[in-house]
Order: C-alpha cells, then sequence, then structure tokens
C-alpha cells in the first residue's frame, strides 16, 4: 500500500520541451518580409533627406514645435538619424535646437522645399516639410495646443514657406 502518489507527466510541459518547427515559421514570415521591404525601400530611401542636406528657411512669426515656442528667424532643419524620422531644428541666433520625431507620408510632387505650418487665430504650428521633387512630406506630431484647438473647432488655415537647400 502506497502512502504518497507520484505525479506522472503525460507529455512535454515546458516550452523547453516542447518542439518549435522555427525553419517554417522563419521562412513563412521572411518572404512577406522581404517582398514589403522591396516594395517600400526604393521609394522611401530616395525621398528622404541625406544627412548632409540642410533644409534653411526664414520664419517671420512665434511658432510651436512639440509644444514648445519658438522665436521667429532664420531656421535649419535637417536628419538627426539615418532613417530620417528624428529631426533636428535649430536656430543659430536665437541658440536654440530641438528634435522631432517625424512620419513620412506620400503625396504629390512638391515643386519646392517648403515648410508647412498651421495657424490657428494668431498661433503658428510647424506641422511638416516637403523636399522639391519628391512626393514624401515630412510629419511632426500634433502638439497638445493644437489638438485642444482642433478640439475646439477653431478655424484652421495652412500657411507654407518656401526654404531652400543649404
Amino acid at each position: 500500500m502506497d502512502l504518497f502518489t507520484v505525479p506522472v507527466q503525460d507529455g512535454p510541459t515546458s516550452p523547453v520541451d516542447q518542439k518549435v518547427d522555427l525553419g517554417g515559421w522563419l521562412m513563412k514570415y521572411a518572404k512577406q518580409i522581404l517582398a514589403l521591404a522591396l516594395t517600400l525601400l526604393p521609394a522611401l530611401a530616395s525621398a528622404q533627406l541625406h544627412s548632409g542636406d540642410r533644409i534653411l528657411a526664414q520664419v517671420p512669426f512665434e511658432f510651436m514645435v512639440a509644444n514648445k515656442p519658438v522665436p521667429a528667424g532664420e531656421y535649419i532643419v535637417q536628419p538627426a538619424t539615418m532613417d530620417g524620422r528624428t529631426l533636428v531644428i535649430r536656430n543659430t541666433t536665437a541658440r536654440l535646437g530641438m528634435f522631432s520625431q517625424a512620419s513620412l507620408s506620400e503625396g504629390r510632387k512638391a515643386a519646392a522645399y517648403t515648410l508647412v505650418f498651421h495657424k490657428y487665430g494668431a498661433q503658428y504650428f510647424l506641422v511638416g516639410m516637403t523636399l522639391a521633387g519628391e512626393r514624401i512630406t515630412y510629419r511632426l506630431p500634433e502638439s497638445k495646443t493644437e489638438a485642444e484647438l482642433r478640439a475646439q473647432n477653431v478655424p484652421v488655415a495652412e500657411e507654407i514657406l518656401v526654404a531652400s537647400l543649404k
């Protein structure tokens, strides 16, 4: 007669004991990822700013970038990362520099280098940048203040300043 019972395992109970078909899983998704990368890479690579490219613009009004007010003046915008999704925005006269994340969106081919602003009353918000001859537009994230104004249905106008490649 047994006083203590010993549990018996019916099969594998830990992930280590289970056999995973890693090769099949990898091949299934690798083909899809490769096809997507080959489709999108040429379009994005050709339109992105190169690390040495700098966009120069004279901004005649105070505006907001990433919830921060910045003064009027001469601004240089250039990529801070190799993928171009982080931009550095500088005003050397005001000794001001900031980083902002940017998303890329595709649209009509731009005729010039431009900085795009949204204007709510007397307040301006930097929302994007276009590159001459390219279909890609850099879009900056919406600030909290702009989101509040938009939620209040304040009329918005788009202001476009022509810039140059420096």
